[in-house]
């Protein structure tokens, strides 16, 4: 008898996944936004005015990160796996997905504890992943090309370098689950229009959230935790 393919089920994941973790999100009040406006350290200006500011706002978010620790959403996120093929396309930069046990995971975004050349942010032979004691890197820093070390972050107005991977990922998908998302920031948002007209599409957030699709979208008004096991335990009614 063949063995049964398991359904492919792809995640979106954004700040409200890592929230409960303790890891300042973004965008909400009291976020890092407010406290550091983007031009001065999420954009290639800001980096090219001032790289002693931005190293160091970086690595004041690389000690929270390596302080903070995966909340039980991410564990159930892992655990997932057990009876599904599962991708999880993140927004954030943080590691905890990975931390908690999650094999396969996307970073549109970019990765903290990855640092890269400023002159070739993309060419993964200057890559270097920073490992947790070395979360402060010393302003001045060189990558291998002679260029400024900088973080593997996305600013804004630079291109998504994942993004078809993660739309390839989400054509595949059988069962769509975006948890923590505001689904304000494009191109990301975008890829719920990626997913199968067959395909069940999930919602997992506390707050009012506006997808940006016609389609039946089941809500689970919870935040990340008791959400996935709200999720994991109607998926276990659906496929047994």
């Amino acid at each position: 008898m063949p063995i049964a393919m398991k359904k492919k089920l792809v995640i979106l994941s954004g700040a409200g996944m890592s929230a409960e973790s303790g890891f300042s999100t973004f965008r909400d009040q009291g976020g890092l936004w407010e406290k550091h406006p983007v031009e001065a350290v999420a954009t290639p200006e800001g980096w090219e005015r001032n790289s002693k500011l931005v190293t160091e706002f970086y690595n004041s978010l690389r000690k929270g990160l390596v302080e903070a620790e995966p909340n039980q959403g991410h564990y159930d996120v892992a655990a997932l796996e057990q009876d599904y093929d599962v991708t999880v396309i993140t927004q954030n930069v943080d590691n905890l997905h990975e931390r908690a046990g999650s094999t396969h995971v996307i970073h549109l975004h970019g990765e903290l504890m990855r640092m890269c050349s400023s002159r070739q942010p993309d060419n993964p032979r200057y890559h270097r992943t920073l490992r947790d004691e070395e979360w402060e890197v010393p302003v001045g820093t060189l990558a291998g090309d002679g260029s400024l070390l900088r973080p593997w972050i996305v600013w804004f107005g630079e291109a998504v370098p994942n993004l078809d991977l993660a739309a390839r990922e989400v054509e595949q998908a059988d069962i769509f689950v975006i948890i923590g998302s505001s689904l304000v920031v494009y191109p990301a948002a975008g890829l719920v229009h990626y997913a199968p007209p067959a395909a069940r599409l999930f919602l997992i957030d506390p707050k009012e959230v506006s997808v940006p699709t016609h389609r039946h979208v089941e809500v689970i008004r919870e935040p990340a935790s008791r959400g996935v096991a709200e999720l994991r335990r109607r998926l276990s009614i659906i496929d047994h």
